[in-house]
C-alpha cells in the first residue's frame, strides 16, 4: 500500500501485486484444519491455511481505522496487543504494522485504502466502525479476503448479517439503561438534549429508542445535530441556550471525536452529558455507558485468529453483541458539576453491573 496523507502510522515498502497473486494468497494458517462443512472458495482458502500451518508463519493484517477518537483508537490498540499476545503464543507473526491506515473519516482515503489492501494481498481487513466495513466489504468483492469488522452498531441494518465473507464484533447500546441513569440523578427531569450526526448509522436506532423512551414518560426532547467539530460546539452550545440539564449522546463517532471541545462547554453551563461509551468520559464528558472497548477490540482479535489459525470462515463466526451494563463516571467533571460522587453511584447502583472512575485524558493508556 502507498504512503498517504491519511495515514498515521505505517510505510509500506511492497509493491501491488497482481490479481491472481492475491487469490493465491488469501488465507494462510497456522492451526487445525479447515471446518467439513465449509465450502467454495472459502473452503479452498481454509485448506490452503491447513497445509501452510507451521511455527515462524507472518500474516498480513491490515487494519483500517475510521478516524481518530478515543474510542476506536482504544479498540485498534485492544486489537493488537491481543493480536501480539497469541503471536506469542502460536509462534507466529501478525503483521499488522505494515498494514494499519486510519482514514480521517474521509470515504475517498477509505477507498483507496481498500484498495490498496487487497494489492497488497492481505490475509485479513479488520475494519473499525461502519463505514469502514461496509468499503472493506466493497473491496474485498471477488477476493478471498475476509472482513471481520469492529464497533459496528447495527449489523443486520448495515445488511452484514446476510454477506458470507464478513463478521465481527458490535457495540450496540442499551438506549433505555443509559436514560434510565439519567433519571436516577435527574428524577424531576422534564427536557433532555440530543445530540447526534444525523449521518452516523450508529446514532439512527439509538436515537429513536431516547425519543420513545422520552415520549413514555412524558419528557420533551430537543435535538441538536452536527457533522464537524465546530457544528458539534454550536449545537452543543444551542442545546445550553435552550434551558436542557441533561444531554444523551449515543455512539457517535463525530460528537466522540468533537468531545474534548465540548466537555468543558457543558461543565460550565452545569449540563450532564450521558453518553454511548466509556471512553467520551475518558475525554470528559460526565458518564459513559456501555461496552467494555478493549473487550471489544480483543474479541475482535479472537475472531482473526479463528479465521487465520483455525481454518474458519466468516460464515462459521456469527457477530458478536456485548452486555451493557458498565457506567463510567468522570470524577472531575462530577465534581465541577457540583454533583456528590458517592450520591451519583448509589442512585445508578439498579441500573449498570459496574461502576468505574476515570478523569479526563486524550485517550487510553
Amino acid at each position: 500500500m502507498k504512503t498517504m496523507k491519511m495515514i498515521s502510522r505505517r510505510s509500506f515498502l511492497k509493491a501491488a501485486m497482481a490479481a491472481a497473486a492475491v487469490s493465491a494468497l488469501g488465507l494462510t494458517g497456522c492451526g487445525s484444519s479447515a471446518s467439513s462443512t465449509a465450502s467454495g472458495t472459502a473452503s479452498s482458502a481454509a485448506a490452503s491455511s491447513a497445509a501452510a500451518s507451521e511455527a515462524g508463519q507472518t500474516f498480513k493484517v491490515g487494519i483500517v481505522n475510521y478516524v481518530d477518537h478515543a474510542s476506536l483508537n482504544q479498540i485498534v490498540a485492544s486489537v493488537e496487543e491481543r493480536l501480539d499476545e497469541v503471536g506469542r503464543e502460536k509462534g507466529v507473526t501478525f503483521d499488522y504494522a505494515d498494514y494499519y491506515a486510519n482514514a480521517q473519516a474521509d470515504q475517498t482515503n477509505l477507498n483507496q485504502i481498500g484498495a490498496d489492501l487487497v494489492a497488497d494481498g492481505v490475509d485479513v481487513i479488520v475494519a473499525v466502525a461502519t463505514p469502514t466495513a461496509a468499503t472493506m466489504l466493497a473491496a474485498v468483492e471477488d477476493t478471498d479476503i475476509p472482513v471481520v469488522y469492529s464497533a459496528v452498531t447495527d449489523p443486520a441494518a448495515a445488511g452484514f448479517d446476510t454477506e458470507p465473507n464478513i463478521t465481527g464484533t458490535s457495540d450496540a447500546l442499551n438506549t433505555d439503561a443509559i436514560m434510565n441513569l439519567i433519571l436516577a440523578v435527574n428524577p424531576g427531569i422534564d427536557t433532555i438534549g440530543l445530540l447526534y450526526d444525523l449521518s452516523q448509522d450508529a446514532s439512527t436506532q439509538a436515537i429513536a429508542d431516547a425519543k420513545a423512551f422520552c415520549d413514555s414518560k412524558g419528557i420533551k426532547y430537543i435535538e441538536k445535530n452536527g457533522t464537524t467539530t465546530a457544528e458539534v460546539q454550536m449545537a452543543a452550545e444551542a442545546l445550553i441556550a435552550a434551558g436542557v440539564k441533561a444531554v444523551f449522546t449515543p455512539t457517535d463517532n463525530t460528537v466522540m471525536t468533537a468531545e474534548l471541545s465540548i466537555y468543558e462547554t457543558f461543565t460550565e453551563a452545569g449540563v450532564q452529558h450521558y453518553t454511548g461509551a466509556d471512553s467520551f468520559a475518558l475525554n470528559g464528558a460526565f458518564v459513559g455507558y456501555g461496552v467494555d472497548y478493549v473487550q471489544l477490540g480483543e474479541a475482535t482479535a479472537d475472531m482473526v485468529v479463528e479465521l487465520l489459525c483455525d481454518g474458519k470462515t466468516p460464515a462459521d463466526l456469527p457477530f458478536q453483541t456485548f452486555d451493557n451494563g458498565i457506567a463510567t463516571i468522570n470524577t472531575e467533571t462530577c465534581e465541577a458539576l457540583g454533583l456528590d460522587l458517592d450520591t451519583v453511584k448509589k442512585a445508578f447502583a439498579p441500573y449498570c453491573t459496574e461502576v468505574v472512575e476515570v478523569t479526563t485524558a486524550e485517550n487510553f493508556s
